[in-house]
């Protein structure tokens, strides 16, 4: 894909609004209007060890990577962070083995997700990935930790003593570093939490009170998947990235909308031929009011939102590239949200794209 920017917009089929996004090799984190052109920006501290998102007041919940994780595995991060509109640090929580994802809470308490070493007597027992590339200390395992703003941990959930060490077997293809790698965090609004272990190919929901997992989906279906979220209707959107699926290990990403009552497919977005829509890591998905799907595609920065009959009515391919140590010259973006004009967080602030005619006649609608 030669182009960069605004690439689709189809005014009439588009969901009309605002499009955060952080490319992973920076540490800038864009506003776009549906032109595809800047109208704010947040200069960070960190790069992103994933992405951020904004809360009611206009504030934005943020990952970054500290540099100081023990674990060297994709997704590490080490800081969670809360910043206003124009950047100015207000809440933070530090801790060396945290990575991918995060989530506020109604309390104002936050969910993160963190590793940890699996117990020294579980790791023989459990199956799968490839023999011999242990880490040199042991396997990892995730741990869910909600928060208090002081930094209190409040409640804990340890994926080693849930998960079983045969049925949850890791990938054949993937090392015995880890066991699940946890790449979501989401608290649905009875508590419960809603998770994606992408090296079990497995989407699941943990009941607060027990820990007992109340549903787990995919083993048989999904190539280490990535960002669930619980729709209006009871079902699980999701990015199935369709790398080592069991069933058709080269057929490409797919959008999935399953139905958890009864494990069944309620809608799926793919193409043809498979590989024009694909990404083996990162990516996510976005259901919008309008019924459409915000689709980000994080292997080449690709966003594009796309009808319930598949037609694209916007796309915007990220156009700020740098350097990422693992894969050179890049433009990854994690996940990618879009946020309607009359969102509380926007009240009273300024969203002007002239603020960066400098920037947008590189990228943005002068270009064009």
């Amino acid at each position: 894909m030669n182009r960069l920017g605004l690439i689709t917009h189809n005014p009439e089929r588009a969901y009309q609004g605002y499009t955060l996004f952080a490319p992973l090799s920076g540490q800038t984190v864009y506003l776009l209007d549906m032109e595809g052109a800047v109208v704010h920006r947040w200069e960070m501290p960190y790069r992103p060890a994933s992405y951020g998102y904004l809360l009611e007041d206009g504030h934005l919940l943020y990952g970054g990577v500290t540099g100081k994780s023990p674990v060297t595995l994709g997704g590490r991060g080490g800081v969670v962070m809360e910043v206003d509109w124009e950047g100015n640090p207000f809440w933070q929580y530090e801790e060396s083995t945290l990575h991918h994802d995060f989530c506020r809470l109604p309390n104002n308490n936050t969910m993160v997700l963190a590793w940890e070493p699996v117990p020294d007597d579980l790791r023989g027992r459990i199956a799968g990935g490839v023999a011999g590339t242990e880490h040199e200390q042991g396997i990892w395992g995730d741990v869910f930790r909600e928060v208090t703003p002081e930094g209190r941990v409040v409640w804990e959930w340890h994926s080693h003593e849930h998960l079983d060490p045969q049925g949850d077997a890791i990938c054949p293809l993937e090392p015995r570093d880890e066991w699940g790698h946890a790449n979501a965090c989401s608290v649905l609004p009875d508590g419960n939490l809603l998770t994606s272990f992408r090296r079990l190919n497995t989407v699941a929901i943990v009941d607060r009170v027990s820990g007992a997992f109340l549903w787990k989906w995919g083993r048989r279906d999904l190539g280490h998947q990535h960002d669930p979220t619980m729709l209006e209707n009871g079902n699980v959107l999701l990015f199935d990235n369709g790398w080592h699926a069991p069933q058709s290990p080269s057929a490409g990403s797919r959008i999935l909308e399953v139905d958890p009552r009864t494990d069944k497919i309620a809608w799926c977005y793919r193409t043809r031929p498979p590989w024009d829509f694909f990404s083996s890591f990162l990516s996510g998905a976005q259901r919008l009011p309008n019924g459409n799907t915000l689709v980000c595609v994080g292997m080449t920065g690709r966003l594009f939102e796309v009808t319930p009959e598949g037609e694209v009515a916007w796309e915007y391919v990220n156009p700020f590239f740098g350097d990422d140590e693992r894969f050179g010259r890049s433009n990854h973006v994690f996940r990618a949200y879009r946020y309607p004009p009359d969102f509380p967080g926007f009240m009273g602030k300024c969203i002007d794209p002239g603020r960066y005619d400098w920037l947008n006649h590189l990228y943005g609608p002068a270009r064009r």
